[in-house]
């Protein structure tokens, strides 16, 4: 559906060379609702900017639906755009004109009869929501009522992909978990491509089913959502993930359990990680039953994430070095991922 193959877009001004984007390798599937994340500066809009043209890279293919859209000529170039949408952060609405007016501009551009206009963005107006705020204005209307109506104009030529550029920045969570609900239901009736632009980690958690992490130009990290939740590499994938997923043991726990003297030298503080199956296993509490060490859990958290449960848990084990080894093969024959806690990292 989507491809870049070594997109590389370079900036010249004042006989400054700025290197938005480098070596970038990317593949969007047909159907899939794929989150690009990163912080200001990362190269992520510039990068959404490429699938439809709107900028052309310095070095590189981008390939839209098999067509390698360097190559094709002005007019095939207008009919391709005609099958991509876009939606903006700030709707990019014409206030001078009505809800009903902003919806048919992409129809009114190629011309379609008064009748299919009237009839595409009734049927719109249906799909968001809106029907009754066809003759008002865009100041008479939320944002969140905004962001639908520049939704439904993005729809208007009936898209095989929908481009959204932090399409839920300028929205309040309530109204953001509404949109995404939108897009998602977008992508499942109509098999839409959807490709987001976010700096939100919790939009990609919600919405994406796969997730490229981008940084000064690069993508550093990419994959299933899942699979980027479960195993961040990359540190900056690992600071995004934190923000949705507090997967680090609160300070406080160490120093009351120190305190308390649970720091002793026959005990080992652990990190464990359970990803689907051994996430709604009773492993723990098996391991309290058959285990020879004493278990103190410290810290859990549990996310769902494309209906599978992930999950993390800081525990002390207490007992003899042979015991707590034994203890530790235990959760990993089944399926736990451990890794040794340093206390003073923690702490």
């Amino acid at each position: 559906m989507i491809r870049l193959e070594h997109v590389d877009k370079q900036y010249q001004r004042n006989g400054v060379t700025t290197q938005a984007l480098q070596d970038i390798n990317l593949t969007i599937n047909k159907g899939d609702i794929y989150g690009i994340i990163g912080y200001s500066g990362a190269g992520k809009s510039t990068l959404i900017r490429l699938i439809n043209f709107l900028e052309a890279p310095t070095r590189g293919e981008v390939i839209v639906q098999n067509q390698s859209i360097g190559h094709l000529s002005s007019a095939e170039l207008r009919a391709m755009r005609r099958k991509i949408g876009m939606v903006f952060q700030h709707f990019n609405l014409l206030e001078s004109k009505t809800v009903f007016e902003n919806i048919a501009i992409p129809l009114i551009l190629i011309r379609e009869s008064k009748k299919k206009i009237e009839n595409r963005v009734y049927e719109l107006l249906d799909f968001v929501g809106l029907r009754d705020k066809a003759h008002s204005y865009p100041k008479e209307l939320s944002g969140g009522q905004k962001q639908r109506i520049g939704i439904a104009r993005a729809l208007a030529n009936n898209p095989d992909i929908l481009l959204c550029d932090e399409a839920t920045s300028a929205l309040d969570p309530q109204t953001t978990q509404a949109i995404l609900d939108l897009l998602k239901k977008i992508n499942q009736q109509y098999r839409i491509t959807i490709v987001l632009i976010t700096h939100e980690m919790q939009v990609i958690k919600e919405i994406c089913n796969n997730v490229a992490v981008m940084e000064n130009g690069r993508i550093i990290e990419k994959g299933s959502v899942l699979e980027v939740f479960g195993h961040p590499k990359q540190q900056t994938t690992q600071h995004f993930v934190s923000s949705v997923i507090n997967d680090e043991i609160p300070a406080a726990v160490v120093e009351n359990l120190c305190a308390a003297g649970g720091c002793e030298s026959n005990s080992e503080l652990f990190k464990l990680e359970f990803l689907g199956r051994s996430a709604s296993t009773p492993v723990v509490n098996a391991l309290i039953l058959q285990q020879k060490v004493v278990v103190n859990i410290l810290f859990a958290q549990m996310s769902e994430i494309q209906k599978t449960v992930l999950g993390s848990m800081f525990v002390q084990l207490q007992g003899s070095e042979a015991d707590i080894a034994d203890a530790v093969n235990y959760l990993r024959d089944n399926g736990v991922q451990v890794t040794a806690a340093n206390q003073q990292e923690i702490a």
